[in-house]
């Protein structure tokens, strides 16, 4: 398997070359950590409702959606991401996304040990010190690849990070950021400062290459060739547009609902184990219509969310139930932490 240790590149590759490779088909290990900061949203959000937008251009902080799921989150140099790309038909990846978030995250967990840290694996994708997460990560499919991110955290901008969500009021922030530092953990908040100049970036991705290799075998170092350069261009002329960002937010705004008797507009959100769920939609005379589902959960395939939101539109909502078995038995359907009693919450009134 090749291996592309950069260190640190412009924001906007530290998302673009796993992107890349995946459809490129290319097995590889990327590591990497963003030179300037940047806030980065899951492929199932609504850039819109997530992220103080005004807030980030004023403040000339770039914002990207990724084709992989899970929360919007502020990301800088303090954080050095892994990125590993594998074929659907890896013989070394289960088939479970549970077994394979156990399986890949030891390379994590045993680097943070190293160094002192007390790191365990929790279900479904966490790595928490105590009680506290010390790793963000997420997988999702690209192509015919599976892509699996994730960092080990040095240092976090609580503060920031409270800042660029969008939220209702300043009260809400405030205690946005109070639970950030009560339950995201970091090498220098368990270590102390004297670790960050100890424990530097090239002494940590060099114990992440050795733990992947013991689960994946020897890697062979590369630098970004011609074929990957022509594509993450390619790719950057696709993702870093308006038109790509706002895609959920699009969709939502060219609603123009008149509302009279028989017709109900919702908009519901549930916290689920798996994460948040937000339907917003139209009921008319007891059907479905304008289906839009977001969130910071995970979907496999990425496509099925769009795949539900078609199956219900024009149903009466009394089936939804009977729409839900349907789509998770006829699309091979995985929504780590999320079952159907989650989604039958959401869409019903």
């Amino acid at each position: 398997m090749d291996l592309y240790n950069l260190g640190k590149v412009p924001w906007h590759e530290s998302q673009l070359i796993y992107h890349a490779l995946a459809q490129l088909g290319h097995e590889a290990l990327s590591l990497v950590s963003p030179a300037t900061p940047y806030v980065c949203i899951g492929y199932h959000q609504d850039a819109e409702q997530e992220v103080d937008l005004d807030y980030c251009r004023r403040n000339h902080i770039p914002v990207f959606r990724r084709e992989v799921g899970g929360g919007a989150v502020y990301l800088d140099g303090n954080q050095l991401f892994f990125q590993l790309v594998l074929h659907r038909d890896n013989p070394a990846m289960p088939k479970r996304r549970e077994s394979f978030y156990r399986k890949f995250l030891q390379p994590v967990i045993h680097a943070y040990r190293h160094i002192g840290i007390p790191a365990e694996y929790k279900p479904i994708n966490d790595v928490i010190c105590g009680t506290r997460k010390i790793s963000g990560t997420g997988v999702g499919e690209i192509g015919e690849c599976v892509v699996f991110v994730g960092n080990l955290i040095l240092d976090f901008n609580y503060e920031m990070m409270a800042r660029v969500l969008r939220v209702p009021d300043e009260k809400f922030r405030d205690k946005v950021h109070k639970t950030l530092k009560e339950n995201l953990s970091t090498i220098r908040g368990e270590l102390g400062e004297e670790a960050l100049g100890r424990w530097d970036e090239t002494t940590l991705n060099s114990l992440l290459i050795k733990g992947f290799e013991e689960l994946l075998g020897p890697m062979d170092l590369r630098e970004k060739d011609q074929a990957l350069q022509i594509q993450m261009g390619a790719l950057a002329q696709r993702m870093m547009t308006d038109e790509w960002l706002h895609q959920k937010g699009k969709r939502l705004s060219l609603r123009d609902v008149k509302i009279r008797a028989g017709v109900n507009v919702v908009h519901k959100m549930v916290k689920a184990p798996g994460g948040l769920l937000r339907a917003d939609f139209q009921v008319t005379e007891g059907k479905y219509s304008h289906v839009s589902l977001s969130g910071d959960f995970f979907c496999f395939p990425e496509t099925a969310v769009a795949t539900l939101e078609s199956a219900l539109e024009g149903r009466p909502v009394s089936e939804a139930r009977k729409i839900l078995e349907c789509f998770y038995k006829d699309n091979e359907v995985e929504t780590p932490g999320i079952i159907m009693v989650n989604w039958l919450e959401v869409l019903t009134i």
